[in-house]
Order: structure tokens, then C-alpha cells, then sequence
């Protein structure tokens, strides 16, 4: 009885997020808001809450987690990520520090201490690659010179959950300093290792993991990502890191293949993911957070823009096009609501769930209106503010002195 309920709930659930998949691709806006939304409503407190199946989503949405971060590793070589680093360091600096900040000044002001203030930097500074990503492809930008400044900036967030999930997963555990330390010294030296071997030996990894076969390559890509996960966690690293590394150790043929195979799966329980985390908000518990959260919201999608305009002015792009790049880069999701579910996980603060729930709806919702608008509105608001040229006196003739109309000729019928 209890195998049946969870696959009718299970199966309901599936079908639910296919049929908003559905809504949202048809009106050409992120399924993750409706996602969200859904989780609230069988989570506790929600209209219709879950009972058997929910220890299986639990585990659908870690794996959504893992397949995540190895797409996104999919996405990037070794040396690509290396010659990013070096030419867009400064880029990557201010946009931590634009956006990272404000989400630690509010917690901070909420009064929810240190490790919270840490986990909501991260929350604030991430922007949602999936998101950005379609965004651009919907509006035909792929081609477009501001795109690889836009591509650069989301590359060194990435590169930087590398170093700052370990330090979230040690605070929120609550490990010493010493723990701490070494937890970080460990995921820097795995990080390290893997980029020095993706770079020396990728050929090889790649060789050893090929397969002409569609179901091996999967079934090896997909083994050998939840196993470095799962080896990665057990060493208080962080399995999301871990899937990361091997997107980034696989490439060329590997990882194009591995990429088409797996992008159904990553859909499947990335939407899984998103349910799960609203399943853990109470519905209840964001009016209260709600006002916080709009105002974080504003801040930081103003202090995107200026990042992407600043990052797009430093490689010479044209004015429209650094708006462009600002506009671009503001929408927040995936990232943000797996750090958030690190310390909803761990229980740090109650209120910090609900606040990045209701962050994340706000911006994945604006986002992509930002990055379609924020050019005309920017070019709208200079002709508003331009002065109009003054016509000098002498060129008004006097009324009198215009030449009289031609008399017109009768018309014929």
C-alpha cells in the first residue's frame, strides 16, 4: 500500500512540472518560479502536503543537485576556465563584491548572525547560468560582443563555488576552525588536482570514459559523477563540487556526448530539486520575510547591472552593449537556492529559507525582463535627460518675411 501511494504521488508530481514546464515554455519565461510555487503547495502548510513520496523526492533532489553542477562543468574546458581566470579576475572581484555584500549587510540587520550572513552573500551573488543562458538564446544575443564578458563573469562564479561551498558546508556543520581549515585545504588541493589533470591528462580521462555506445557513456559519466559526489561528501568537501571537478576533467567528444544524454535527466530532477526545497518552506512564513526580500531584490539586480556594465566598459564593448550585460546578468535561481538549502538542511535560520525562496521568485521573474529592457530604458532616460540644442535667433525669420504661399491651381474635374 505505502509503494503505491508513493508512486501516485511520485508520478503526480512528474506530471504536475511537465504540464508547467509546458506553461512556462509557452509564454517563453523560467519554469523555476511555477517549480517553487508547486513545492510550497504540497510542502507543510501547502494545500495538498506529501506523505510517502517525500523521502524520495529528498533523494531525487540531490541528485538534481550533482547533475546541476556537472552540466555546467560540461560546459567549460580545463584551459578555457584557466585563461578566464587570468584575463577576468578583476571582473569576478567586483562582482563579489557588489553583490555578495548586500545579502550579508541584510542578514546581519535581520540579526541572524555570522554563518547566516555568509550563506546569504552567496545567495545574493550567484546568477542562475540556466536562466541567463535561455535568456540570451530566446533573444538571439549568443552572437552578440557583450556575451562573453556575460559568459566570463558567470565562468568565475563558478570557479568560485569551488572554494566557497566547502567553507558553507564546514560553517553550517559547525566544525571548528581547525575542521574548518582543513575541509577547505582539502577541496582546494582536489580542486587543484583535477584542474592540473583535466589539463595534462584530459585527452586520457576522456579516452578512458569514450564510448560508441549511447547507454555505456551514460551509464559511466553518470556512475563516475555520483561516485566522486558521493566520495567528495563523505570527505566534508561538498558532492556538488565534486560533480563540478568531473564536468570540468571531461572534454571534446566526451563531454558533447555526455551533455546531449544527460540534459533530460539534469530537467527531470533539477525540477525535482526545486520542488523539494519549496516542500521545506511554509508558505506561511514569507509574508513576513517578504518586504526584506523585495528590497534585496532591487538592490541587487541594480548592483548586477552596474556589475555587468562596469565588466562589458573594461573590455571596450559599446554603451549599449554594456547595458545589455548588466541587464543580462540579473536573474538568480539554481545556485542560490542549493546554497539556501544548505542551511535550511542544517537549521541555522528559520527565516532564511522563506527569504530566498521569495528572493529567488522575485529575480527569476525579473531577470529576464532586465536583460531585454534595461537597454532602451537606459537609452530612453539619456534622450530624456539630454538638453535640446537651442536654435539661435537669427536663423527665425520674422513672419513677414517669409515668402508668400503659391496661389495653388483650380482643380478640374
Amino acid at each position: 500500500m505505502h509503494s503505491a501511494v508513493l508512486l501516485i504521488e511520485f508520478g503526480s508530481i512528474i506530471l504536475g512540472l511537465g504540464l508547467l514546464g509546458r506553461f512556462a515554455a509557452r509564454f517563453r519565461f523560467s519554469p523555476i518560479p511555477l517549480y517553487l510555487l508547486s513545492g510550497l503547495a504540497f510542502g507543510e502548510g501547502g494545500l495538498l502536503p506529501l506523505g510517502a513520496s517525500e523521502e524520495f523526492v529528498a533523494t531525487g533532489a540531490e541528485i538534481g543537485v550533482i547533475l546541476l553542477l556537472l552540466m555546467l562543468g560540461l560546459e567549460y574546458t580545463a584551459s578555457d576556465l584557466v585563461s578566464n581566470l587570468k584575463a577576468h579576475y578583476p571582473a569576478g572581484l567586483v562582482d563579489c563584491a557588489l553583490n555578495a555584500l548586500p545579502g550579508a549587510a541584510a542578514a546581519l540587520l535581520l540579526g541572524w548572525g555570522p554563518v547566516a550572513a555568509v550563506v546569504l552573500a552567496g545567495v545574493t551573488w550567484i546568477s542562475s547560468s540556466g536562466v541567463i543562458a535561455k535568456v540570451l538564446g530566446d533573444l538571439g544575443r549568443v552572437g552578440n560582443r557583450e556575451t562573453p564578458v556575460i559568459l566570463s563573469v558567470l565562468v568565475l562564479e563558478d570557479l568560485a563555488m569551488a572554494v566557497y561551498l566547502p567553507i558553507v558546508t564546514a560553517l553550517v556543520a559547525g566544525v571548528g576552525l581547525a575542521a574548518g581549515s582543513v575541509t577547505l585545504a582539502i577541496a582546494l588541493g582536489v580542486a587543484g588536482l583535477v584542474l592540473f589533470a583535466a589539463v595534462r591528462y584530459g585527452r586520457v580521462i576522456s579516452r578512458f570514459v569514450s564510448s560508441d555506445d549511447p547507454e555505456k557513456l551514460l551509464l559511466v559519466v553518470l556512475g563516475l559523477t555520483i561516485l566522486v559526489a558521493g566520495v567528495a561528501q563523505q570527505l566534508q568537501v561538498s558532492a556538488a563540487v565534486g560533480a563540478f571537478l568531473v564536468g570540468i576533467a571531461l572534454s571534446g567528444e566526451v563531454a558533447e556526448g555526455a551533455h546531449t544524454l544527460l540534459s533530460p535527466l539534469r530537467d527531470l530532477f533539477a525540477a525535482v530539486f526545486f520542488v523539494f526545497f519549496g516542500l521545506h518552506t511554509d508558505p506561511a512564513s514569507i509574508p513576513p520575510v517578504l518586504l526584506p526580500a523585495l528590497v534585496l531584490a532591487v538592490v541587487t539586480a541594480a548592483t548586477k547591472i552596474a556589475t555587468g556594465y562596469w565588466a562589458a566598459r573594461r573590455a571596450g564593448i559599446s554603451l549599449k552593449g554594456r547595458w545589455r550585460a548588466g541587464g543580462a546578468l540579473v536573474a538568480r535561481g539554481e545556485f542560490s537556492i542549493v546554497i539556501a538549502g544548505l542551511a535550511v538542511t542544517a537549521g541555522i535560520e528559520p527565516s532564511l529559507g522563506p527569504l530566498a525562496t521569495a528572493y529567488v521568485l522575485i529575480l527569476v521573474v525579473l531577470g529576464p525582463l532586465t536583460a531585454r529592457y534595461t537597454e532602451p530604458l537606459a537609452a530612453w532616460w539619456a534622450r530624456r535627460g539630454a538638453p535640446r540644442p537651442a536654435v539661435p535667433s537669427e536663423e527665425i525669420a520674422p513672419a513677414e518675411l517669409l515668402p508668400e504661399p503659391r496661389p495653388q491651381a483650380p482643380a478640374h474635374d
